[in-house]
Parts: structure tokens; C-alpha cells; sequence
């Protein structure tokens, strides 16, 4: 658990000293909020993470919910449809969400990122309106939409920063 904290505040500061590494010919920047909202971890045993990271924040295990393709936004991965599925448990703090992510199967950066690197820090998450001009301009700066999909009332688009800044970013949009 303590490597999880560990792990956790070394990305936040890697992510922080990374967004000043772009370039500075750059006069707007991409991500108007500077107010990280979540940071996502991809692991193997939902239930397990859930209670450990419970345990270690002194509060009670968080649900459990089932991510799949929502009719309003379909999950959409390298672009194109996917029927991938994800359990999802989230630990709500003052400052930021922690988003456990257990992949259930089919083509998912969640899937691609398990096999590849095991558990792990997976994105950090801000908060936008406007979601499809993020994904265009995003994509104008070498870092392409990864993954996209949605649920009742919102938006979700992984863009891959990992070249540029040297992480996933998730792009959230709440409609409602």
C-alpha cells in the first residue's frame, strides 16, 4: 500500500513537470483547468484493491460498477467500436478521485495497459467542456485519441501523451 502512495505522488509530480516541458512556443495552453480530477489505476482484482486502498484511507469500500459502451457515446478504442467492459470503483477525496480499473475483456487501452505493464497508474483525468475540440486539438500535437466512449450524462476520451508528457490523459465532460 505504501508503494501505491508512493507510486501515486511520484506520477502527480512527474505529470506536474512534465506540462512544463511542452513547448514553449505554445501560447494557449490545452488543458485549461489546473485542477488534476482523478487519477486512474488499472488492477487485476477489483474487490482486493478496493478494500486495500479502503483500509489504508480509513474509509469504507467503495462500489463496484460495471463500464460498457453507453448508446449516447459507444465505446470506440484505436477507433473503432469496441465491447469492452471494465469493473470500476472509485475512492472520492478532497482533493481528487482515485478510479480503480479491473479490465473485463475486449480492446481497451485498460486491456492493452494490464498486459503490457501490469497494475498501475493507468491516466490522470481533468475535466472539459467542449470534449470533441480536445480530441482534435490534442491530436494536432502528436497525441492521439486513444480510446472514447460514455455514460448517462457524460463523456470520456483517453488521449495518449506518453511521448509528449509521458503519461495517458483522461479527458471527462459532464453534460449534466
Amino acid at each position: 500500500m505504501k508503494k501505491n502512495i508512493l507510486i501515486l505522488v511520484l506520477a502527480i509530480s512527474l505529470i506536474s513537470v512534465s506540462f512544463f516541458s511542452i513547448e514553449k512556443s505554445q501560447t494557449e495552453s490545452l488543458i485549461t483547468s489546473k485542477k488534476v480530477t482523478q487519477v486512474g489505476i488499472i488492477v487485476r482484482d477489483i474487490d482486493k484493491a478496493r478494500v486495500a486502498w479502503a483500509q489504508m484511507l480509513g474509509v469504507t469500500p467503495p462500489e463496484v460498477s460495471v463500464a460498457e459502451s453507453h448508446f449516447s457515446r459507444p465505446t470506440h478504442y484505436q477507433g473503432n467500436p469496441s465491447d469492452a467492459k471494465a469493473k470500476l470503483a472509485f475512492l472520492t477525496m478532497d482533493n481528487l478521485q482515485i478510479e480503480l480499473i479491473q479490465p473485463l475483456g475486449g480492446k481497451s487501452t485498460w486491456q492493452e495497459y494490464l498486459e503490457k505493464n501490469g497494475e498501475g497508474i493507468h491516466h490522470i483525468a481533468f475535466q472539459v467542456k467542449g470534449i470533441d475540440r480536445y480530441e482534435k486539438e490534442f491530436a494536432l500535437v502528436d497525441m492521439p485519441l486513444i480510446q472514447r466512449g460514455g455514460w448517462d450524462g457524460g463523456a470520456y476520451s483517453y488521449i495518449d501523451g506518453t511521448n509528449e508528457i509521458g503519461c495517458i490523459l483522461e479527458l471527462l465532460e459532464n453534460f449534466k
